[in-house]
């Protein structure tokens, strides 16, 4: 199967970057390489550098052919590592990073990777292809680890329900593919949800945060990162749902905020100063022409912010 991957507000990403060709810049997300390919052919070949990581091997496999030529260098790694990979480059700041999260389409797509409902394979779920796997969470996790991972991960009203449906169906035999997992999620909503829309989204989400650890690894990621950029540096982040959004919102206004002493003080104490800028006061969003071409890029947001001080 071709790793097809639509590049999500591709045009946006590149101007938020505000890329110079001198500069050295990190694609943490590479995945089909649409943003990694734009990035580096505005790079200088001589002197500008692109750093593309991603966790998936395919992926990893397909930047590399797609970059071929260009000024870039693919690495196998999370973006959660990426001093570690700058390091082992002798790269010590760079000049931009783009983070684009979440499941690409390829791996929805491609029914033997296990993320999607619609299409019945193994229950697998992981971007690394390495480690534990969604088959593992949905039987070996208790009742009480596998309600609450989906009513936080997948912020479904009906998680008690669905997980004690998972454990009772595991009881007879374990639960080894989507359509058997999808089934359970349906017999165990109220019959209006199922008649509403596809009631397995939030629960299959909500594992796949699970197995891939993907709001752990953001979390670190994002004072990484930010901790690799130059003076004058950016970073754009992608997010496709509720969680990874207010993450990086209250990340980003960490950075940028100045003086945290008591409001009662007459004058600051503390010392501390901005370290950032916030470029988008209100996350950007998808043109109307880009969710008529790509419907699932309906609930992305692009936040991005300037390093102003180390």
């Amino acid at each position: 199967m071709e790793f097809k991957h639509y590049s999500v507000m591709l045009n946006e990403c590149i101007e938020a970057l505000d890329i110079k060709p001198e500069g050295v810049y990190v694609d943490g997300t590479a995945g089909g390489a649409g943003h990694s390919r734009r990035i580096a052919e505005r790079l200088d070949p001589e002197k500008g550098r692109l750093i593309a990581l991603d966790r998936d091997p395919e992926a990893v496999q397909t930047a590399s052919e797609r970059l071929k030529g260009l000024p870039a260098v693919v690495v196998k790694a999370n973006y959660s590592d990426v001093r570690q990979v700058l390091d082992s480059l002798g790269v010590e700041r760079v000049n931009g990073i783009l983070l684009d999260l979440g499941v690409s389409s390829y791996q929805l797509d491609n029914g033997e990777r296990g993320f999607s409902y619609h299409q019945d394979a193994p229950l697998d779920m992981r971007m690394s292809s390495e480690g534990m796997s969604a088959a593992d969470v949905v039987n070996e996790y208790s009742y009480e680890q596998l309600a609450k991972i989906i009513f936080e991960y997948g912020e479904e009203k009906n998680a008690r329900s669905i997980a004690q449906g998972i454990v009772k169906a595991r009881e007879n035999a374990p639960v080894r593919t989507t359509f058997e997992l999808a089934e359970i999620i349906k017999a165990n909503v109220p019959q209006k949800v199922r008649r509403e829309k596809n009631p397995c989204k939030k629960t299959f989400q909500a594992i796949r945060i699970e197995v891939n650890n993907e709001l752990g690894h953001l979390d670190r990621a994002l004072d990484e990162a930010f901790d690799c950029l130059a003076v004058g540096g950016r970073m754009a982040v992608i997010t496709f749902h509720s969680l990874e959004d207010r993450l990086v919102k209250q990340r980003f206004q960490s950075f940028a905020r100045g003086c945290i002493c008591p409001p009662e003080f007459p004058v600051c104490v503390c010392g501390k100063k901005p370290r950032a800028s916030v470029i988008t006061r209100k996350p950007i969003e998808p043109s109307e022409q880009e969710l008529k071409e790509n419907n699932r890029s309906r609930s992305a947001k692009l936040r991005v912010i300037e390093k102003t001080g180390l």
